[in-house]
């Protein structure tokens, strides 16, 4: 009941940033908890953040903390995640998710995803 629609993947230098966006359609968006996973290839899907569905609590992954933050927009029905000081390492394909599960760090507690966009990082 709820169609994400991930964007803002690209090729961004060691350092560099970049925002990602979810669009979300269907059911409330407000009702669901969002998470960003990441996949890079022969890895397993990897939680990155979390963000309550009120927006008032996220949980980071220690890798990512203190340069990534997750963010949502209501009125727009959109969920972000700014990326700062990617590293080499962390070239993957983003996804976004819904969940009933506020803040859980399991691919399975998620009941819709996004196609997935791609970040690559070059040296």
């Amino acid at each position: 009941q709820v169609q994400l629609v991930e964007s803002g993947g690209g090729l961004v230098q060691a350092g560099g940033s970049l925002r990602l966006s979810c669009a979300a359609s269907g059911r409330t968006f407000s009702n669901y908890a969002m998470g960003w996973f990441r996949q890079a290839p022969g890895k397993e899907r990897e939680f990155v953040v979390g963000i309550t569905g009120s927006g008032g609590r996220t949980a980071y992954a220690d890798s990512v903390k203190g340069r990534f933050t997750i963010s949502r927009d209501k009125a727009k029905n959109t969920v972000y995640l700014q990326m700062n000081s990617l590293k080499p390492e962390e070239p993957a394909v983003y996804y976004c998710a819904a969940t009933v599960v506020p803040l859980s760090q399991t691919p399975r507690a998620y009941n819709y995803w996004g196609q997935g966009t791609q970040v690559t990082v070059s040296s």
